[in-house]
């Protein structure tokens, strides 16, 4: 079987700064490399997939996008997750030209290719959880937020 996410692997962002969607994927991509999660190649991978196919997904708010790239950019399986002080612009994931005022950003990185749409599927589940979408961005401590992704893709 293939490897799994752990607690432990899970990388919690909160409040972070940003103005621009690529400033938000580089500040997320480059801790996942300093932490050894992913490659140094990773960020711009992640960068050239986000302009050819954005990772927005359409909701009310608090809007989530999940930025990927591919598996043999991954050294470890982990998710990354940020919430943003401000809204950041993404596009739709199903719509390119539709802009999204994102405040939630899962980072995938999945070190198996089949492991991507389990993990993808598990995402949606909170993406469709407008409650738990809240709660992620009034999470009062690290600790917490890290707590709800828990419950959520268990």
């Amino acid at each position: 079987m293939g490897e799994k996410l752990k607690i432990e692997d899970i990388v919690i962002n909160r409040n972070l700064e940003a103005n621009f969607k690529e400033e938000v994927i580089s500040k997320m991509a480059k801790r996942l490399q300093e932490k050894g999660y992913v490659t140094s190649d990773y960020e711009q991978a992640l960068l050239k997939r986000e302009k050819e196919f954005p990772t927005g997904l359409p909701s009310s708010q608090p809007i989530v996008a999940i930025p990927h790239a591919n598996s043999d950019l991954v050294n470890k399986t982990t998710i990354e997750v940020a919430t943003l002080k401000t809204p950041v612009i993404f596009y739709n994931m199903g719509s390119v030209n539709e802009k999204l005022e994102v405040q939630i950003v899962i980072m995938l990185a999945i070190s198996e290719p089949h492991g991507q749409i389990e993990m993808l599927q598990k995402i949606v589940g909170i993406v469709q959880n407008q409650e738990l979408r809240e709660r992620m961005l009034l999470s009062k401590s690290n600790q917490e937020l890290k707590n709800l992704i828990v419950q959520a893709l268990a």
